[in-house]
């Protein structure tokens, strides 16, 4: 089939490669001049487990603070009804906790082992570093973390409760200094740079005869036909079927076809830094629990991300949000990281539905396909929704269950 994929983030090249590999003729629309610039562009890295990661899901593990110095998602520039709606449904579903828990980790685990083949079937070098520690401040963050705990335990994911001197032996770059009661050990955890595994699976897949349109905007897509409409051009062109897979641009797309959506951006922020000494240093990757914020050992560098805020696009950084990230680095690897030059600063978009899933399969219309609305786990799902999808449309039964993640739930 001839099949156009509008948005060249992590999601949309795993989901063009998919597709390809199946004997499609691919063309991928994506309005920037790269491949993953927008939400794919500096994450925090971290792959399955996916439901310890800050901002999976609602309800598991951390309350959500609109307010004080301790809050966890900031409001910035007022809020509209559709924010404010967005947050009632992300606050009711966290506290009855009907969020997709186990289809979520489901997919992650299903795309960690899709990421590996496809790595090792390529031969992509990504910085990947495995083995993950959730930093306990206090015993009452571990009880809150039970609920989580139990959902990866009957999803099979090795999950160890350990003391701090224990956390100690593992990454012996933590500060004896801070404050750890102690661990979540994830020793099949893995991590790694989610821009530079797109770019070199881009190469791979324009090589392999995908076309790749940068730097053109779809302004409608239609299903009767079936197609997209390119910005300045008159005429539509034709595709046998169309996956959104474009994020924000993807709900801007969806009323005009009768669908809808709660999806809104939530920004967060991400500093890479230099190595400064490896004994000070993550071996791997940490998460802050409390404060919802991962440092990552990513090659030569660390990558602190964290934050949360409704905000739009073109808001300044917020400095209260970045000192938090280089004091909580400086907490658990002080003199680890080389802060004062070469800093990578990135405040980007995470596209999240009230529920923390997203919409992966039919969207109810003919010829059109939704790969859309990732948050936090854009990185961490792609290549196990991009290959559920390929199997979709090629009208097989995916190898994975998706029940949960479809838009009916909506």
């Amino acid at each position: 089939m001839k099949i156009a994929i509008v948005g060249a983030g992590i999601v949309g090249v795993t989901t063009a490669y998919e597709l390809a590999s199946d004997g499609h003729e691919v063309t991928v629309f994506e309005q920037r001049s790269a491949a993953a610039e927008e939400a794919s562009f500096a994450t925090a890295g971290l792959l399955a487990p996916h439901l310890l990661n800050p901002w999976a899901v609602p309800g598991f593990g951390h309350a959500l603070r609109l307010t004080g110095a301790h809050a966890t998602l900031r409001l910035a520039g007022g809020m509209g009804r559709a924010n404010l709606a967005w947050l009632w449904r992300w606050r009711s579903a966290a506290r009855q906790h009907s969020a997709p828990a186990a289809a979520l980790e489901r997919l992650a685990q299903y795309s960690l082992a899709r990421l590996k083949t496809i790595a090792i079937q390529h031969e992509l070098d990504f910085e990947a570093c495995d083995g993950r520690l959730v930093l306990l401040r206090s015993e009452a963050e571990r009880q809150a973390l039970q609920p989580a705990l139990q959902v990866l335990r009957d999803a099979g994911v090795a999950v160890h409760e350990i003391d701090a001197d224990a956390a100690r032996k593992i990454e012996p770059g933590l500060s004896p200094e801070a404050p750890l009661a102690g661990a979540i050990h994830l020793p099949d955890a893995w991590a790694g740079n989610c821009r530079l595994f797109a770019q070199l699976l881009r190469q791979g897949t324009q090589g392999a005869g995908v076309q790749f349109a940068f730097g053109t905007r779809i302004d409608r897509v239609s299903s009767s036909p079936t197609g997209v409409a390119v910005q300045g051009e008159a005429e539509l062109r034709r595709f046998d079927a169309v996956v959104l897979c474009a994020g924000m641009a993807s709900a801007a797309l969806l009323p005009a076809l009768g669908l809808g959506l709660p999806m809104t951006a939530v920004y967060g922020y991400s500093v890479s830094a230099p190595l400064r000494e490896d004994t000070h240093a993550p071996r791997s990757s940490v998460v802050d629990m409390a404060q919802q914020i991962s440092i990552t050992r990513l090659g030569q560098r660390v990558r602190i991300a964290g934050g949360a805020e409704l905000a739009g696009a073109g808001a300044e950084h917020h400095t209260p949000t970045l000192q938090r990230l280089y004091r909580t680095l400086n907490d658990w690897f002080p003199g680890g990281a080389q802060l004062s030059s070469s800093l990578q600063i990135w405040r980007g978009a995470r596209t999240m539905l009230p529920d923390g899933a997203p919409v992966v399969g039919a969207s109810g219309l003919p010829g059109l396909w939704l790969n859309t609305g990732h948050g936090a786990g854009g990185w961490a799902l792609a290549c196990g929704s991009a290959r559920a999808v390929a199997d979709l449309v090629a009208q097989r039964e995916p190898e994975i269950n998706l029940d949960g993640l479809g838009i009916r739930r909506f």
